[in-house]
Protein backbone atom coordinates (compact mmCIF):
# COMPACT_ATOMS: atom_id res chain seq x y z
CA UNK A 1 0.00 0.00 0.00
CA UNK A 2 1.39 3.33 -1.43
CA UNK A 3 1.56 6.46 1.28
CA UNK A 4 -1.81 8.06 -0.64
CA UNK A 5 -3.58 5.11 -0.42
CA UNK A 6 -2.68 4.45 3.59
CA UNK A 7 -3.58 8.03 3.86
CA UNK A 8 -6.95 7.74 2.41
CA UNK A 9 -7.69 4.51 4.17
CA UNK A 10 -6.47 6.02 7.38
CA UNK A 11 -9.46 8.59 7.02
CA UNK A 12 -6.91 11.11 5.66
CA UNK A 13 -6.48 12.72 2.15
CA UNK A 14 -10.19 12.97 -0.09
CA UNK A 15 -13.12 13.85 1.74
CA UNK A 16 -16.54 13.53 -0.60
CA UNK A 17 -19.15 16.41 -0.86
CA UNK A 18 -21.59 13.07 -0.08
CA UNK A 19 -19.68 12.67 3.15
CA UNK A 20 -19.66 16.11 4.38
CA UNK A 21 -23.11 16.34 3.37
CA UNK A 22 -23.98 13.03 5.47
CA UNK A 23 -22.28 13.96 8.43
CA UNK A 24 -23.79 17.42 8.67
CA UNK A 25 -27.03 15.78 8.20
CA UNK A 26 -26.35 13.91 11.39
CA UNK A 27 -25.59 17.13 12.98
CA UNK A 28 -28.55 18.87 12.18
CA UNK A 29 -30.98 16.35 12.75
CA UNK A 30 -29.67 15.57 16.63
CA UNK A 31 -29.21 19.90 17.01
CA UNK A 32 -32.67 20.23 15.46
CA UNK A 33 -34.22 17.84 18.31
CA UNK A 34 -32.48 19.54 21.21
CA UNK A 35 -32.97 23.10 19.76
CA UNK A 36 -36.55 22.57 19.77
CA UNK A 37 -37.14 20.49 22.73
CA UNK A 38 -35.17 23.05 24.42
CA UNK A 39 -38.02 25.79 22.59
CA UNK A 40 -40.49 24.37 24.05
CA UNK A 41 -39.63 23.11 27.50
CA UNK A 42 -38.19 26.89 27.77
CA UNK A 43 -41.76 28.67 26.38
CA UNK A 44 -43.86 26.15 28.48
CA UNK A 45 -41.69 27.08 31.85
CA UNK A 46 -42.59 30.44 30.52
CA UNK A 47 -38.70 31.37 30.68
CA UNK A 48 -36.85 33.98 29.27
CA UNK A 49 -35.36 34.02 25.59
CA UNK A 50 -31.79 33.97 27.05
CA UNK A 51 -32.38 30.83 29.77
CA UNK A 52 -34.69 28.93 26.78
CA UNK A 53 -31.81 29.77 24.37
CA UNK A 54 -29.07 28.35 26.73
CA UNK A 55 -31.18 24.88 27.39
CA UNK A 56 -31.99 24.54 23.89
CA UNK A 57 -28.47 24.89 22.88
CA UNK A 58 -27.07 22.28 26.01
CA UNK A 59 -30.35 20.37 24.39
CA UNK A 60 -28.71 19.75 20.46
CA UNK A 61 -25.12 18.91 22.13
CA UNK A 62 -26.83 16.76 24.27
CA UNK A 63 -28.93 14.87 21.26
CA UNK A 64 -25.77 15.73 19.02
CA UNK A 65 -23.89 13.47 21.02
CA UNK A 66 -26.39 11.00 21.62
CA UNK A 67 -26.54 10.00 18.35
CA UNK A 68 -23.04 9.24 16.76
CA UNK A 69 -22.97 7.65 21.08
CA UNK A 70 -25.38 5.36 20.34
CA UNK A 71 -23.49 4.23 16.52
CA UNK A 72 -20.34 3.77 18.43
CA UNK A 73 -21.24 1.73 20.85
CA UNK A 74 -23.79 -0.46 18.77
CA UNK A 75 -20.29 -1.20 16.48
CA UNK A 76 -18.78 -2.55 19.68
CA UNK A 77 -16.93 0.06 21.32
CA UNK A 78 -16.90 0.55 25.28
CA UNK A 79 -19.19 3.56 26.71
CA UNK A 80 -16.32 5.73 27.66
CA UNK A 81 -14.24 5.03 24.09
CA UNK A 82 -17.82 6.09 22.59
CA UNK A 83 -17.47 9.10 24.37
CA UNK A 84 -14.00 10.07 23.23
CA UNK A 85 -15.19 9.48 19.63
CA UNK A 86 -18.52 11.71 20.09
CA UNK A 87 -16.38 14.51 21.58
CA UNK A 88 -13.74 14.57 18.89
CA UNK A 89 -16.39 13.90 15.65
CA UNK A 90 -19.20 15.94 16.66
CA UNK A 91 -17.81 19.30 18.53
CA UNK A 92 -16.91 21.65 16.10
CA UNK A 93 -19.93 20.79 13.66
CA UNK A 94 -22.40 21.27 16.57
CA UNK A 95 -20.73 24.14 17.71
CA UNK A 96 -20.43 25.91 14.74
CA UNK A 97 -24.00 24.64 13.46
CA UNK A 98 -25.31 26.21 16.71
CA UNK A 99 -23.56 29.54 16.78
CA UNK A 100 -25.27 29.96 12.99
CA UNK A 101 -28.51 28.97 13.63
CA UNK A 102 -28.80 31.21 17.01
CA UNK A 103 -27.44 34.28 15.56
CA UNK A 104 -29.96 33.33 12.17
CA UNK A 105 -32.62 33.15 15.03
CA UNK A 106 -31.55 36.27 17.23
CA UNK A 107 -30.90 38.64 13.84
CA UNK A 108 -34.05 37.82 12.25
CA UNK A 109 -36.42 40.87 13.79
CA UNK A 110 -39.13 40.01 16.42
CA UNK A 111 -38.60 35.94 16.29
CA UNK A 112 -36.81 36.18 19.73
CA UNK A 113 -40.29 37.31 21.04
CA UNK A 114 -42.50 34.76 18.55
CA UNK A 115 -44.14 32.14 20.01
CA UNK A 116 -44.38 28.34 19.05
CA UNK A 117 -47.43 28.94 17.47
CA UNK A 118 -45.82 31.87 15.18
CA UNK A 119 -44.93 31.36 11.57
CA UNK A 120 -42.41 33.75 12.23
CA UNK A 121 -41.13 31.47 15.18
CA UNK A 122 -40.51 28.57 12.60
CA UNK A 123 -39.55 30.28 9.67
CA UNK A 124 -36.34 31.59 11.89
CA UNK A 125 -35.70 28.62 13.15
CA UNK A 126 -35.73 26.44 9.43
CA UNK A 127 -34.18 29.28 7.90
CA UNK A 128 -31.26 29.13 10.42
CA UNK A 129 -30.65 25.04 10.37
CA UNK A 130 -31.01 25.72 6.96
CA UNK A 131 -27.72 28.68 6.79
CA UNK A 132 -26.23 26.39 9.39
CA UNK A 133 -26.55 23.53 7.07
CA UNK A 134 -25.09 25.45 4.06
CA UNK A 135 -22.48 26.68 6.48
CA UNK A 136 -21.40 23.82 8.44
CA UNK A 137 -20.86 20.92 5.33
CA UNK A 138 -18.08 22.58 3.95
CA UNK A 139 -16.16 22.83 7.36
CA UNK A 140 -17.33 19.05 8.15
CA UNK A 141 -15.73 18.34 4.58
CA UNK A 142 -12.46 19.89 5.31
CA UNK A 143 -12.21 18.45 8.81
CA UNK A 144 -13.24 14.97 7.56
CA UNK A 145 -10.43 15.39 4.48
CA UNK A 146 -7.83 15.85 7.38
CA UNK A 147 -8.59 12.62 9.22
CA UNK A 148 -10.61 14.83 12.13
CA UNK A 149 -14.48 14.99 12.55
CA UNK A 150 -16.73 12.50 11.57
CA UNK A 151 -13.78 10.85 9.58
CA UNK A 152 -13.27 9.77 13.40
CA UNK A 153 -16.95 8.05 13.96
CA UNK A 154 -16.03 6.06 10.19
CA UNK A 155 -12.72 4.96 11.72
CA UNK A 156 -15.10 3.09 14.23
CA UNK A 157 -18.37 1.55 11.98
Amino acid sequence: MDHSTRHTAAGHGHASWAMAVKATLHCLTGCAIGEILGMVIGTALLWGNVPTMILAIALAFVFGYSLTLFAVVRAGLSPRAAIKVALAADTVSIAVMELVDNAIVALTPGAMDAHLSDGLFWSALLGGFAVAFAVTTPVNKWMIGRGRGHAVVHAHH
